[in-house]
């Protein structure tokens, strides 16, 4: 059974509240990407202690400058998983 449009609408202001924002992730990433609070904030915890762990060895400064174009992309998988954790709580009160 299909959503509603009243539960698909009620999904997506949950999403927009309770989700990461990309505005939020960059300032992590610019002013605390040095501690990968960024990831930390986007749930990536294993790959944010991996980050910090490589800025001894420089590759994980070069690591924070690509985080700056991946930082879209993973509030969208974030938001992804709110969007199937919601319909599929929606699904089953039905």
């Amino acid at each position: 059974m299909p959503l509603s449009t009243e539960q698909q609408l009620l999904i997506e202001t949950r999403i927009g509240n309770e989700g990461p924002s990309v505005a939020v992730a960059y300032l992590l990433c610019i002013f605390l990407g040095w501690v990968s609070a960024h990831r930390f904030y986007l749930g990536h915890p294993g790959s944010a202690v991996l980050q910090i762990v490589t800025y001894f060895l420089l590759v994980g400064f070069l690591w924070w400058i690509i985080d700056l174009f991946l930082i879209p992309g993973m509030v969208r998988a974030k938001q992804n998983e709110i969007r199937q954790r919601l319909t599929l709580e929606a699904l089953s009160r039905a």
